[in-house]
């Protein structure tokens, strides 16, 4: 009966692939490349791995290697709850299956796919790349498929204890995370690579040690043990592996049995609960201005809050306007004006205003109805932008300035913010208008078909307006420190910037004003098509 239920399932996850994959053409080709980039990538890696056998610091790297995979396998689920459909189990729960044979059904089929294949070249090549003897080999056999399943059965643990938060519309937002932790993680790697290239692999033996014990990196430590003849110790590493395994597969049916009998009413409570809260929460209001304006404001920051979309866009900004100056500074490349970058970076969120509201627009599309009510709306929405990135443009100023020691130039850096900010302000009120464009709501797209056109002109066009709307204030920078002692009067620039800063975001927004309330049927019919 398990073995019959263990193919049926296989043969389900064979289907879900063939089917998503007949849907359209686009689909295919875009699943072919991705699998045959990612097969690539996954044969260099083994090469590369298999090139290292010898070196005395391998295990250092296949250990670490096969601790971030696991990491990404837990993660997984998290960031991508789409991803792989047989991951959702409530699919299940109707169909009179016992937890324990669905349970090895389900590990059997999360065997299938891409990713198993190549976290399987990665785990190979680790060992490999540490086995030394045939008995450092039949080690590695075992290993290897240890660490996979521990991969795998740790992918499905965490799906299934979360999969009630991570199919309720609340859930969902963790996805958001996922732009953080990719931006993080692109500069943590790119840290780490050029410290690894000016220092060795030796930097990496201290981590190894301690890894080379947690499964289930300890199964490919358990190879390395083997070729220096410790078998005992690769017999306890491979032993904690294997204990990994069945707790994770305890708790993952433990987890999965609970599911299939429990009914579901954690949403609704969430949902009452989260009615309950809003109906007492009256601060935001209180602090903002009366009228439109104010109203403007509380319902643009809730759509950042609220919005799934939105709230991955400014998440995403926010990590990486800190994260390239920080890290470029921590590198001893950096400098003090790329703390611009994260007045650029929170900039972009005045781009496509309206897009961001999608077919809701209308309802605020019916209270316009002159050049003067389109300028308080854009003003209002200007203003909750300005909310966040003013506090948090100047943090990253300062602690950009901090960390390079370069206190003299803090105040032309802050100028050069707020002028950057007013002329991204300005042109993305006026692109809004001008190029809007709709960003569907569900996956993770963020341009409807057809419209890829429009996002390239109103963000990329924008923002080269708004460089050379700044060409003033960078050209007084560049005088100041060329021609004059930069030192003396640098600080001109901070009320030079902020000024006219403000200056050009009311210039920009009295500009868009008078062409939003004329083209509110085009915007409209733009912005809803997705």
């Amino acid at each position: 009966m398990s073995a019959d239920v263990t193919a049926v399932v296989v043969r389900l996850k064979l289907s879900l692939l063939r089917n998503g994959l007949r849907q359209s053409g686009g689909r295919r080709a875009a699943y072919l490349v991705s699998a045959v980039v990612t097969l690539l990538f996954a044969a260099l890696q083994l090469l590369g791995l298999i090139a290292l056998r010898g070196n005395a610091h391998a295990v250092s790297v296949a250990v670490l290697l096969v601790a971030v995979l696991a990491v990404g396998w837990a993660v997984m689920p998290l960031f991508f709850p789409g991803g792989d459909e047989t991951l959702d189990p409530t699919r299940l729960v109707m169909l009179p299956l016992r937890p324990r044979p669905l349970v090895r059904a389900l590990l059997a089929a999360s065997l299938v796919g891409i990713g198993p294949v190549f976290t399987l070249c990665l785990l190979i090549g680790c060992a490999v790349s540490v086995a030394h003897g045939s008995a450092a080999y039949v080690v590695a056999v075992v290993g290897v498929v240890l660490a996979l399943l521990v991969c795998v059965a740790l992918a499905r643990a965490v799906a299934v204890a979360n999969i009630r938060l991570l199919t309720s519309r609340k859930g969902r937002d963790l996805a958001v995370l996922s732009g953080l932790v990719i931006a993080i993680g692109a500069q943590l790697a790119n840290f780490g690579v050029q410290r690894l290239g000016s220092s060795g692999l030796a930097q990496l033996d201290p981590a190894g040690d301690v890894l080379r014990w947690v499964p289930p990196a300890s199964a490919i430590g358990a190879v390395d043990s083997a070729s220096s003849g410790s078998y005992g110790v690769a017999v306890a590493q491979l032993a904690l592996s294997f204990g990994a395994l069945v707790a994770l597969i305890a708790l993952w049916s433990r987890h999965l049995t609970r599911l299939m009998i429990a009914p579901d009413g954690s949403t609704l409570q969430a949902a009452t609960e989260s009615a309950a809260r809003e109906r007492t929460s009256t601060g935001l209001g209180r602090l903002l201005p009366g009228g439109r304006t104010g109203t403007v404001v509380e319902r643009s920051l809730r759509y950042i809050w609220r919005d799934p979309k939105t709230k991955a866009a400014w998440v995403t900004s926010l990590a990486i306007g800190l994260i390239v100056p920080v890290f470029n500074a921590l590198q001893g490349t950096g400098s003090i004006y790329f703390a611009c970058f994260a007045a650029g970076m929170l900039g972009i969120q005045m781009y496509n205003q309206f897009g961001q509201d999608t077919s809701a627009f209308w309802m605020v599309a019916t209270t316009i109805s002159s050049p003067r009510d389109a300028y308080v709306e854009l003003r209002g929405r200007a203003l909750a932008l300005l909310v966040i990135t003013l506090p948090y443009a100047t943090l990253v100023t300062v602690v950009t300035t901090a960390m390079l020691g370069d206190w003299a130039r803090l105040p032309e850096a802050l100028g050069l913010s707020f002028a950057l900010l007013g002329a991204m302000l300005a042109t993305g009120a006026w692109t809004s208008a001008r190029f809007p464009y709709s960003i569907p709501q569900e996956g993770y797209k963020n341009v409807a078909p057809g419209q890829t056109g429009l996002a390239w002109i109103s963000i990329f066009g924008g923002m080269i307006a708004a460089a050379l709307l700044c060409a003033p204030v960078i050209t007084l920078t560049i005088w100041l420190n060329v021609v004059r002692d930069g030192d003396r009067w640098s600080w001109v620039l901070l009320p030079v910037g902020a000024l006219y800063g403000a200056a050009i975001t009311l210039a920009g927004l009295r500009l868009a004003a008078p062409r939003t309330a004329a083209r509110l049927p085009e915007i409209l019919a733009a912005v809803s098509r997705g």
